[in-house]
């Protein structure tokens, strides 16, 4: 049987660095496997202009107060961030993680983000070749820069679930797939992402598949895991409930247990 992973996303909004960095700490001090936030410059829920923090800056901060959970972002907006740059970025948290880091890598769609901060919106299309570009730009850094990232390389996680480009973009590069919960939805993208696989022959075993759930969610944990879910993460709003966090890690537990 297939071992389950589960982790949290803190979401970096409507918060102060104190308390993100504790609910960092403790999510690891709870057992999760993976810690994540994620790549907005303002807040995606509540009071558009209440308080929000970058989401790089703090990964080098969550790794620099971790040493056993791997810590990423979900997912990185491509467009924000010259490729050769976001490698070197990458590059440099991984070593202070200690080889921790997976770079998660989207194509973006929070226009705010975009129009405030002067970056051209484009289109969805625009935005999913920009992606592709990126990651070969980015591998290529990664066999060129030195030092390299501690393993060689950093597992790359795509978020996103178009079927006509973003699976088949994840089926064709990445270690990751994250896509959303709902039971049938989840089983569809899924099935996309194999075929994808197979056209582009690729073992679809190859992808690890993690989806992104609420609290409300909970109950689906089972079901997710029958169709194939490897890896739960659970959105967290402040001021970041502990209680849904150990319920998970308690049913990974029982779960690998057998």
């Amino acid at each position: 049987m297939t071992r389950i992973r589960i982790g949290v996303q803190l979401h970096p909004q409507h918060t102060s660095y104190a308390d993100f960095a504790d609910a960092v700490r403790r999510a690891e001090d709870l057992g999760v496997d993976t810690i994540w936030n994620w790549d907005h410059f303002f807040p995606v829920q509540g009071d558009p202009d209440g308080p929000h923090f970058e989401s790089w800056t703090l990964l080098a901060a969550m790794a620099a107060s971790t040493t056993r959970a791997t810590l990423g972002c979900l997912v990185t907006c491509n467009t924000y961030r010259n490729p050769a740059l976001l490698s070197n970025m990458a590059k440099t948290v991984d070593h202070i993680a200690d080889g921790r880091l997976v770079l998660g890598l989207g194509a973006g769609w929070f226009e705010r983000d975009y129009r405030e901060f002067g970056y051209e919106f484009g289109t969805v299309a625009s935005r999913l070749r920009a992606l592709e570009r990126a990651i070969s730009i980015i591998k290529d850094r990664w066999v060129e820069d030195h030092p390299p990232p501690v393993r060689g390389t950093i597992p790359i996680l795509i978020g996103g679930e178009g079927e006509r480009v973003t699976l088949r973009i994840a089926a064709q590069y990445a270690d990751a797939w994250n896509g959303f919960g709902g039971l049938e939805n989840y089983r569809r993208k899924m099935q996309v992402l194999d075929d994808w696989c197979r056209k582009l022959g690729r073992d679809p075993a190859a992808i690890e598949r993690t989806v992104s759930i609420d609290p409300s969610e909970l109950t689906i944990l089972g079901r997710l895991a029958d169709i194939g879910c490897q890896h739960f993460i659970l959105a967290l709003d402040p001021p970041y409930d502990a209680k849904p966090v150990e319920l998970l890690v308690g049913w990974r537990d029982r779960r690998n247990r057998g």
